[in-house]
């Protein structure tokens, strides 16, 4: 095989590289982006936010009088890990959450401790829950003495948790309160920049108007069999009552929280979270008689940072399949069929001029010879007619 002839392969070669390339740029940004864009499987997250509150002392429980302290030091901690099923559809979030008194030694500050277990959809952020697959649970509390296996307890969730979805949109979500359990509207308020990164603002609201107001309190549900933490019968003394001492009084446990979150719209990781709870014990619903935890916890620093960092490294790794790589391997396709068509042409003037030198390169295509040219007529032979050829030898006058 001749130059040419590699050269015209060679030509043929790069064009459908270059094809394959703007074939693999659409595939990327339509069908890939999509399957990358999901809740990642590797999440491990530990999320801390501090504060102070209203909050009873738990060593007054076996006290003459239950003590409620203002103004102490609080801190809440959630553990996010993934646990089965997680596949390319669904992740399962175990949510390990606590609140404690940090002025407090050990188990002896402990105000409230859950372990949430929520399946999400791994695309959308919402509950993957029916009739035969309730999706969630909670785990039923046990004593520090208690050392047998956690019992999980079915919890229907529906709405997000924990996650918003990924191109988070401006509007109202419904987010789960395992605590109410019941989702509860997340009202899009607004966009901040949190360390440099803009995100969208969320508001919730669990039995509290968008004022702060007592409107409709979430009475608590127990998760003990007996319902003894849900209504507590005690002394009217050691409620603090007026009235005989020794009165039984039987009070009902309350829950209201507001919440405000900041997402990050790209990859609807919260970055930064304010939790105001108030959990009270009442005989009237609206008129909060003795605390057991009314506070206000924000995200620390270091762990906005770190919700910072995951973000930005979840939306690098989403530009780069559904942006980055479209881009390059278009702009490498088009530059491909470009110099594959302008190799091509190179390759037919130098085949042509290997048949016949002093052909016009101008005669052929990339095709081969290019067989358009003058008319048949304008290529015919002239005749030529003879002329008379003059007699030089006259014979002279007489």
């Amino acid at each position: 095989m001749n130059r040419a002839g590699m050269l015209r392969i060679a030509a043929y070669g790069i064009i459908g590289l270059g094809a394959a390339l703007l074939i693999a740029a659409l595939l990327l940004s339509t069908y890939t982006s999509g399957k990358i864009q999901k809740i990642p499987l590797n999440i491990d997250e530990s999320l801390v936010s501090d504060g102070t509150g209203t909050a009873l002392d738990p060593a007054s429980l076996s006290g003459e009088r239950f003590i409620i302290d203002k103004n102490v030091p609080l801190v809440s901690q959630r553990q996010i890990t993934v646990e089965s099923p997680a596949n390319a559809d669904v992740v399962t979030f175990q949510v390990g959450t606590s609140v404690r008194r940090s002025d407090k030694q050990q188990d002896n500050g402990l105000l409230l401790a859950m372990v949430d277990t929520v399946t999400l959809n791994r695309s959308t952020a919402l509950a993957v829950s029916d009739d035969t697959h309730p999706g969630g649970s909670v785990q039923k509390p046990r004593s520090i003495e208690d050392d047998k296996p956690a019992t999980n307890i079915a919890l229907p969730h529906d709405g997000l948790s924990y996650r918003f979805p990924f191109n988070t949109e401006k509007k109202t979500y419904p987010y789960f309160d395992p605590i109410a359990q019941k989702a509860f509207d997340a009202n899009y308020d607004g966009e901040d920049d949190v360390n440099g990164l803009t995100t969208y603002r969320f508001t919730q609201n669990v039995g509290y108007d968008a004022d702060g107001k007592l409107v409709e309190p979430i009475k608590y549900a127990s998760l003990y069999d007996n319902d003894e933490e849900g209504q507590v019968t005690a002394r009217a003394s050691l409620w603090g009552l007026p009235g005989p001492p020794d009165d039984p009084v039987t009070m009902t446990r309350y829950y209201a929280a507001q919440r405000t979150f900041w997402v990050d719209p790209v990859t609807g990781t919260i970055v930064k979270a304010t939790e105001h709870a108030n959990h009270y014990y009442a005989r009237d619903p609206l008129k909060p008689e003795m605390a057991l935890a009314d506070y206000k916890v924000t995200t620390t620093e270091q762990t906005i940072e770190d919700q910072v960092a995951a973000a930005r490294d979840e939306r690098d790794r989403v530009g780069l399949w559904s942006r980055v790589l479209p881009i390059s391997f278009t702009a490498a396709g088009l530059v491909a069929l470009i110099g594959g068509a302008l190799l091509g042409m190179f390759s037919v003037r130098a085949e042509a001029a290997l048949i016949d030198p002093g052909l016009d390169t101008a005669d052929h295509g990339f095709f081969g010879k290019d067989e358009t040219g003058p008319m048949p007529a304008a290529e015919a032979a002239t005749e030529k007619m003879p002329a008379a050829r003059p007699d030089l030898e006259s014979p002279p006058d007489r």
